[in-house]
């Protein structure tokens, strides 16, 4: 870490290094920490658990995305904690413990990318490379009151990062403001190959809405009118193929499998020790069977078919990011597994699809923050940026 004190905890204590950046670009006068999965010359690569780090070595070569920020004159700050092999929604780490949530300290930050999220909005570096899953980026910037995106899967190099469920993984980033958002975008998303219109049709899925508790919609009412006050009015419909239940459970058949085949030889041959939740779901994840897995993404194909029809080259969908705030941190385990479930049900739509997702920092109940989103066609995600810094910049 390269700053004088981690009031947080949302750095990984690796010995300072420094990582040299170009002297000018257009990310100059930025700083940036990297989610402890991206491979960073002179640290080790510890993915939130203590044998991986043990067995890490000293990273010769920056992670593709990592060098891309450097050459745009970004200087890297530090390694953000990561939940355990990036299988968590919580921001809670068994080994290393849990970053802090700028947005409400009492809460969770969110996982996986919780250190990243936990740097930026407590204003320790202006934003963070993180990973997206599941929800890895869109639940931490729901938690901690900041923009996060999910894109369009592939767009990102995760080149150089440690994987989970590699048809899902992503490479997203966190900012407080929309400026700062839209910058790092040019960077790493460049220009969209076939841009959404300048006029969007605005879709409200009425199914999405439907499962949230009232206090939470009205919470997220003022933002959702000021967005179709800059847009137009919104659209219903229904998103959901077959049933939420079914989207739920196919995404997790792909995810479970996938992570098992990338990290289930490890964690046998070691003995691995996982935290809670975890080690959990891991177990679960070894019983996925490969017939599951092809029926799942089947499944995923379908769904995406769905979708693609549903928004065509203009569309965008309005809808909550999350459920609700972030849990309490002294939320039972079994709170926190009801709160990530009811969750899935709404990170799998862009999760099966892999279309592009950016939450947006625009209410709050309780005194916590709470995101809206906004989700596009494939390749839409520096689209998505500029409506972004219409209604919200």
């Amino acid at each position: 870490m390269l700053l004088p004190a981690d009031p947080a905890n949302a750095f990984v204590p690796y010995p300072d290094v420094e990582v040299p950046n170009a002297a000018t670009g257009p990310l100059s006068g930025l700083t940036f920490a990297a989610k402890d999965l991206f491979d960073v010359t002179g640290y080790p690569t510890g993915g939130g658990n203590p044998l991986i780090l043990a067995k890490s070595g000293i990273k010769t070569k920056n992670a593709v995305t990592v060098q891309k920020l450097l050459d745009a004159g970004a200087r890297f700050v530090g390694k953000a904690h990561t939940d355990e092999l990036a299988f968590s929604m919580n921001g809670k780490n068994a080994h290393f413990g849990t970053p802090i949530n700028g947005g409400a300290p009492d809460r969770i930050p969110g996982g996986s990318s919780s250190g990243s999220a936990s740097a930026v909005s407590n204003k320790l570096c202006d934003f963070a490379l993180g990973t997206d899953t599941g929800g890895s980026v869109r639940a931490p910037a729901n938690h901690c009151g900041l923009f996060g995106i999910r894109p369009t899967h592939g767009r990102i190099s995760l080149e150089g990062a440690l994987d989970l469920a590699p048809s899902y993984d992503t490479c997203g980033f966190f900012a407080r403001d929309a400026a700062t958002f839209a910058r790092v975008a040019d960077v790493l998303l460049g220009a969209d190959a076939s841009p959404v219109p300048e006029k969007v049709r605005l879709l409200w899925p009425t199914d999405v809405w439907a499962m949230l508790d009232q206090p939470v919609r009205d919470a997220l009412a003022p933002a959702s009118e000021k967005i179709q006050t800059a847009l137009g009015r919104a659209t219903k419909c229904t998103v959901a193929l077959e049933s939420f239940d079914a989207m739920y459970w196919n995404f997790r058949y792909i995810q479970g499998y996938e992570s098992w085949q990338t990290d289930g030889p490890f964690i046998t041959q070691h003995a691995v020790p996982l935290g809670p939740g975890v080690a959990e779901r891991f177990a679960w994840s070894k019983n996925v069977t490969r017939a599951q897995y092809d029926e799942a993404c089947a499944f995923r194909r379908r769904f995406t078919a769905h979708l693609e029809q549903l928004l065509g080259g203009d569309s965008v969908l309005l809808m909550p990011t999350m459920p609700d705030i972030a849990p309490l941190l002294t939320a039972e385990e079994s709170e926190l597994q009801r709160y990530r479930d009811a969750a899935i049900q709404m990170l799998c739509i862009a999760g099966l699809s892999g279309f592009p997702q950016i939450s947006l920092p625009t209410a709050s109940r309780l005194g916590a923050p709470l995101g809206i989103s906004l989700l596009g066609p494939a390749g839409s995600d520096r689209a998505l940026v500029s409506i972004a810094e219409r209604v919200i910049g």
